[in-house]
Formats: structure tokens, sequence, C-alpha cells
């Protein structure tokens, strides 16, 4: 299986969402899968943000692109190769003011490519990614699970599904570990033990 790996978090070696991600790895690798890991970390190679210049090149035919075009777009064609190749996808992040850390929206904003990753046809939009087992694992500071008040306040979740639907991710997988930051020490625990659960769970998923 050729995993793309992909870390949004800041904050390094303290990361929860990372950790979590390397755990998920190890018990991918326990169920016997053999993994091809393309291992890629936003918090030192963000994608450049959209700028005008990107947009023009994006909506210009191929054939139409000027060099410059292609010069600008040649970043982005690299991510959109590198996840179009994966069989799963691994997205771990942190949840930074109630949505993604701002590399990822960033590099949302880069696979997001008419011709590439979606088809715009005379039946609509058909994203490319319907082959692809994908899960988000993300860490939370406060609870934000249904039924608890500030559930509300989750605004990754649902632009998570939206952004990776309209490429054609249409069963993404989420495991959140939440609450941390906000939480006394055995909560936090006990959230961090129930992702781990719930990712193991999702490991033996994969591997049957």
């Amino acid at each position: 299986m050729k995993l793309l790996h992909v870390d949004a978090s800041a904050k390094g070696e303290r990361s929860n969402s990372r950790a979590l991600g390397r755990y998920f790895i190890e018990q991918l690798q326990a169920q016997g899968l053999e993994l091809e890991i393309d291992y890629l970390d936003l918090a030192r190679e963000a994608p450049a943000a959209v700028t005008e210049a990107f947009a023009i090149a994006t909506y210009t035919a191929p054939q139409a692109r000027t060099e410059q075009m292609r010069q600008t777009l040649a970043a982005s064609d690299v991510l959109c190769e590198r996840l179009l190749q994966a069989d799963a996808c691994l997205f771990a992040m942190p949840m930074y003011n109630w949505s993604m850390p701002s590399s990822f929206k960033a590099y949302i904003d880069n696979i997001t490519r008419t011709e590439l990753t979606y088809l715009n046809t005379a039946d609509g939009i058909v994203g490319q990614l319907s082959r692809q087992k994908v899960l988000f694992l993300t860490s939370r500071g406060a609870d934000l699970r249904p039924g608890n008040p500030m559930a509300w306040m989750d605004a990754l979740t649902p632009a998570l599904r939206a952004a990776f639907a309209f490429i054609g991710v249409q069963h993404p997988q989420f495991v959140d570990a939440q609450p941390l930051q906000f939480a006394d020490p055995q909560a936090r625990g006990e959230a961090l033990e129930r992702a781990r659960g719930e990712l193991l769970q999702v490991a033996r998923q994969w591997a049957a």
C-alpha cells in the first residue's frame, strides 16, 4: 500500500496529532501491511498561497499555458500527482481556532485542480480520488463531540468533508482526539486512549 502521510501541526515533537499519526502507522504495520510511505510535513514545506497568477494559470487550458504559467503551477502539479498516486492518505492535524491550520488550507487550494483532481464535465464535477482510503486524524483542545455544548463550533469536520468530497473522496474516516488543551490530565489521557483505540480499529479495517 502506498500511503501519503501529511502532518500539519506546528508543534513538532510536542504534537499530539503527529504522535497519533505515528501510532496509526505502527498499527498498520502490525496488521501485516507493507507500506510505501510518502511523507509531507506542511510545517516545513507549506504550499504557497493562491495568487492571481496561480488562479489565471489554473483555469487556462493546459495547451494554452505559457512557460511562466507552467512554472507557477509546477509545485501544485507535484502535490496533485503525489495524491493521485497514493492508495491511502493519512492527514494528521490539530484544530486551530475551530478549523484547519493555514498550511493545510493552502494544501487544499493547491490540490483542488481542474483536469487533475476533478473534471468539469457535462454531467457536473467528477472528483478523481474515488479509490483512495482517507483518514483525517485531528487533535482538538475542547470537546466538540456531538451532544457537548461546544459541538456547534466544529468548523473543521464539515470543511474537510466538503473539500475532499469535491475531489472524489466520498467516505473519509475521522479520528478526533478531544478534549486535550482545555482538559484536566485525566480527561486528556482518556481522550488520547480513546483515539488510539479508534485508530487501531481503522488499521484493522484497512488491513482486512
